[in-house]
């Protein structure tokens, strides 16, 4: 992938880190994807029930070339919803499955239908992709990338650049409806953290640790990749705090700055795998308040807290091989290529030359943003084939 090509995806990554954390943001996030993709648009929603009768929708957002467009969201919600016919077709589809809009209609249907006549005349979507995630809580994500500014069809590399986003738009959604959760339950970010095995340390302007829950506490406590010098945070191996106080950087810039996301490895002494970090900026309010004190959010993921990846799944997902998932499994669990290749009984050549074509697939670098990607299925109960 050519350089502009990962700068642009490292764009999108930054803005879907943003995001998550503020909504407000999304239609920035969804313009950048639509300048990679060269597309019209997208759709995110979010709901759950099977049966149209029991069916609720918690969010949706429709976006065209970075602007939300309101007016098409009430339109669909109290007009179409209960009448396009390819909604309770899609709902019994796989996850992660890319589906053209046009194929969840019948013959007659896409003559008929006024739903998919919107689709197409309202909508620029009537050549647009479907895909289904699964969401937080047993909810369902919909993304719909409308249709190609070109008017032809889909190309594979347009394809490939969906899959890829696949992983990132399910965590927006649900680090997102965690939040919205916690506001409905009147708790706080940490609380709900607290309860699914992340750690989570909360940072001022300054790089300054504000607060931490439990978790985090105990991993900065021991000291076994991260620590806490005079209030800071800091990576036990230099390779690693470099990487860190990059990431922090770029969240925590000068005034008047938009900070960026991303995430980073942490390695630890010993066979422990290596801690994943997410950074992610904390939208300023309008006014600066005097107050106002966290700046920046580091989420920590520690493998032996963490649900394990089904290599069946990343290969679907990631468009890999069986062997070449396994290899990619196991190098997000923290083991090296030697060790893959005495597990696996392979030589060490062997499983290097499938990381290079994983990373050849996904326009990879660093093995940093492989670990990025597998880890974020962890826990996804979604159909293959």
């Amino acid at each position: 992938m050519a350089g502009s090509d990962l700068n642009a995806f490292e764009r999108i990554l930054a803005a879907l880190h943003e995001a998550a954390l503020d909504p407000a943001r999304w239609p920035g996030a969804s313009a950048l994807i639509d300048e990679a993709l060269g597309t019209h648009g997208s759709t995110l929603a979010c709901g759950d029930g099977e049966a149209e009768e029991d069916y609720r929708t918690y969010f949706m957002w429709i976006c065209h070339r970075g602007q939300r467009r309101r007016d098409l969201e009430r339109l669909w919600v109290e007009t179409y919803i209960s009448r396009d016919e390819r909604l309770p077709r899609l709902r019994r589809q796989p996850f992660y499955r890319l589906f053209h809009i046009a194929d969840l209609y019948t013959e007659e249907e896409r003559r008929t239908s006024a739903a998919y006549d919107t689709l197409q005349t309202v909508g620029n979507a009537g050549n647009a992709i479907d895909v289904r995630l699964d969401g937080p809580g047993g909810t369902r994500i919909l993304w719909e990338i409308n249709d190609p500014l070109d008017g032809e069809g889909w190309s594979s590399a347009q394809r490939d650049s969906i899959r890829r986003l696949l992983p990132h738009i399910r965590q927006t959604v649900h680090v997102r409806q965690t939040l919205a959760r916690a506001d409905a339950l009147g708790a706080t970010l940490t609380e709900m953290l607290d309860a699914t095995g992340l750690g989570i340390v909360q940072l001022d302007a300054r790089g300054r640790i504000v607060a931490a829950n439990d978790r985090a506490r105990d991993l900065l406590r021991t000291g076994d990749g991260l620590f806490d010098s005079d209030g800071f945070l800091f990576a036990r191996a230099s390779p690693d705090n470099d990487d860190l106080q990059a990431l922090l950087g770029r969240a925590l810039p000068p005034f008047g700055t938009q900070g960026s996301g991303g995430s980073t490895i942490v390695r630890r002494p010993g066979a422990l795998r290596p801690l994943v970090l997410q950074v992610s900026p904390v939208s300023r309010p309008e006014a600066d308040f005097p107050g106002w004190r966290v700046a920046a959010l580091v989420l920590i993921v520690d493998p032996a807290h963490e649900a394990a990846v089904d290599p069946a799944v990343a290969a679907a997902a990631l468009d890999l091989t069986g062997m070449e998932s396994r290899v990619a499994v196991l190098l997000a669990q923290g083991m090296s290529v030697r060790q893959i290749a005495t597990a696996t009984g392979r030589k060490e050549s062997t499983i290097r030359s499938h990381v290079k074509h994983i990373f050849a697939k996904h326009g990879f670098s660093r093995q940093a943003e492989l670990v990025r990607l597998v880890r974020s299925l962890a826990g996804a109960p979604w159909t293959c084939g």
